[in-house]
């Protein structure tokens, strides 16, 4: 696809986003048994329907969903959260079906909903996503675990009715991302992006000693591949790693505007090269997130669009996201643009950082749940 074919899709794109956001209203009361059909984004897993509302709230374009439960006997779609959108912003049609509930979201609430996920569910697999397995006496141990855990967000237990006998009593921690991560960053002429510097988007950690950032300028750590994500610089790329209980260490290229977390805890080979910045992670520390007030000239964060709204100065469109409980992060489109029919728009953006496994699905002798940072 051309440059000016991508330009008109995402133009056309954008305007849908916009007028959508201005349907939303605070419905928060579930529909038990109602089907809406049609009108899909996309399917993600959830434990119940309260969190399947939660990831709708937290998805930039999702305005309404259906969530199949546990009990639903139709086929093996069990804990499937459909997540939707239309033009008029309400189901074309609803259905009655029993096993599944329906609900909107609730973007156009006062406030960003709790996220409180206290409930803990029996023979449910929160599959994939580990990081760290040990042995516990039960379940509860091994959510105290998780909730000690920095980077803990979920965990699955292996209970004493588990097959095979091996793993019976085994704890499996569980890492998801808990800070914006805009999931495409690329550099373009006349944009400036940014983050939200409302506390809601910057978690901070409660201990009191600031952390000392070591980054090494000019320098890569070739190899011990961990996860590759877009990053709009060295400092939100150190944020990533120290989000990842994983991490070791890490190398920013800023060429590519990439961030390569790396996972060796024997040795940290540092080569000399230009365009790259490597670093280390910070822990047990307060982060220093004063990076995050200042915008990055020539980034563009691509996609996750709340809406956009007409601006004339970038200091003006983040104090919007700020004031939005909703908004992430954002781009400014300037005059430098080679469109000038995008001039002067201010896109509030968002991604999704609920925790949310990545597979649900039944299993006998286990027990999931989530971490109870939230609720401390």
């Amino acid at each position: 696809m051309d440059k000016m074919s991508v330009c008109w899709c995402l133009f056309l794109g954008l305007l849908l986003l916009c007028r959508l956001s201005l349907s939303q209203e605070c419905v928060p009361e579930l529909q038990r048994n109602m089907d809406f059909p049609g009108s899909d984004i996309n399917f993600v897993y959830s434990p119940d329907e309260g969190h399947c509302q939660k990831l709708c709230t937290q998805h930039p374009a999702c305005q309404f969903f259906t969530f199949l439960r546990s009990d639903w006997a139709n086929d093996n779609r069990n804990f499937y959260c459909y997540l939707k959108l239309s033009s008029s912003g309400q189901p074309d049609v609803q259905t009655p079906l029993l096993g599944v509930t329906s609900g909107f979201s609730l973007k156009g609430c006062s406030a960003e909903p709790s996220s409180s996920l206290s409930a803990v569910y029996h023979g449910v697999d929160f599959f994939g996503a580990d990081y760290k397995t040990l042995f516990t006496a039960d379940y509860e141990e091994c959510q105290r675990v998780c909730t000690q855990e920095p980077g803990c967000q979920f965990f699955t237990f292996a209970t004493a009715d588990y097959t095979p006998a091996s793993i019976r009593y085994k704890c499996h921690l569980k890492f998801s991302w808990t800070i914006p991560v805009p999931p495409i960053v690329e550099s373009a002429t006349g944009v400036i992006s940014g983050f939200s510097t409302q506390p809601e988007s910057i978690p901070l950690s409660d201990k009191q000693t600031p952390c000392q950032t070591k980054l090494f300028p000019g320098t890569d750590i070739p190899g011990s591949e961990l996860l590759t994500l877009p990053a709009a610089s060295p400092e939100q790329c150190h944020s990533l790693c120290t989000d990842h209980p994983a991490c070791t260490y890490f190398t920013y290229n800023s060429t590519e505007v990439s961030c390569y977390l790396k996972k060796n805890s024997d040795l940290m080979v540092l080569a000399a090269r230009e365009g790259f910045t490597s670093g280390l992670p910070s822990s047990f520390c307060a982060l220093d997130n004063s990076w995050m007030k200042t915008p990055f000239e020539g980034i563009d964060f691509r996609g996750s669009d709340l809406r956009f709204i007409l601006l004339d100065d970038l200091q003006t469109c983040q104090q919007n996201c700020n004031d939005d409980h909703n908004c992430q992060f954002f781009t400014y489109v300037n005059e430098y643009f080679n469109n000038s029919s995008y001039w002067r728009r201010c896109y509030l953006k968002r991604s999704v950082t609920l925790p949310a496994p990545p597979m649900v699905a039944k299993r006998l002798g286990v027990v999931s749940g989530f971490s109870l940072k939230s609720d401390a």
